[in-house]
């Protein structure tokens, strides 16, 4: 019997196993665990620029570089661990990019502080609920949106970089904020029927 073949959104690189593997385990689902919130808003500032793929494949090497992404280890770093984390070839060395995960580092420890957590703080911009939209093809997706804008604007306000609101989009499509997934995708209905 011929294996069933899955429909997914338009963008994924099926030539990626990597890529289809993140959509089809990760984008768009509802992300509430701190250290991964942490990642993802790093990860995508890192992306800016570049392609997701890229950031993908060097993920790994992100994972061990910075401490798997705890906030409390990264908001201590000094310029030897960040001289270091130029010299390293499995991230993205970009001085600006490197600086600005330290200093995000310390804002998101602010915001859990002030909020109890920043999945309190993030979420409670979409009322602890997805926005379902009704994508039919990634052409429709739109870069940026209202909501983006104004979390884009409060973060920069608390002293975060390279959270623009485009980047900030992608990081709530990321972390299911938002279900961007086509409506021919298999998961689209999935997360959905989850909600």
């Amino acid at each position: 019997m011929p294996k069933e073949i899955k429909q997914r959104c338009s963008w994924v690189n099926l030539k990626n196993e990597l890529y289809i593997k993140y959509h089809d385990e990760e984008w768009g689902i509802p992300v509430h665990d701190e250290r991964k919130l942490f990642e993802m808003l790093i990860l995508e500032g890192a992306q800016a620029g570049l392609s997701w793929e890229t950031v993908l494949k060097k993920r790994e090497n992100y994972r061990k570089a910075f401490d798997n992404f705890n906030p409390h280890k990264i908001s201590k770093y000094d310029e030897a661990i960040e001289s270091e984390l130029l010299m390293n070839k499995g991230i993205i060395r970009n001085r600006l990019k490197i600086k600005s995960a330290i200093q995000n580092a310390k804002i998101f420890l602010q915001i859990q502080n002030e909020f109890g957590s920043f999945d309190k703080y993030i979420w409670g911009f979409v009322n602890y609920k997805p926005i379902q939209n009704n994508v039919g093809s990634s052409s429709e997706l739109m870069p940026k949106t209202e909501l983006s804008d104004n979390i884009s604007k409060d973060l920069k306000k608390r002293g975060m970089s390279f959270v623009g609101s485009t980047i900030i989009y992608s990081f709530m499509q990321s972390i299911g904020m938002v279900n961007d997934h086509e409506i021919s995708c298999f998961r689209y209905k999935e997360l959905i029927q989850s909600v």
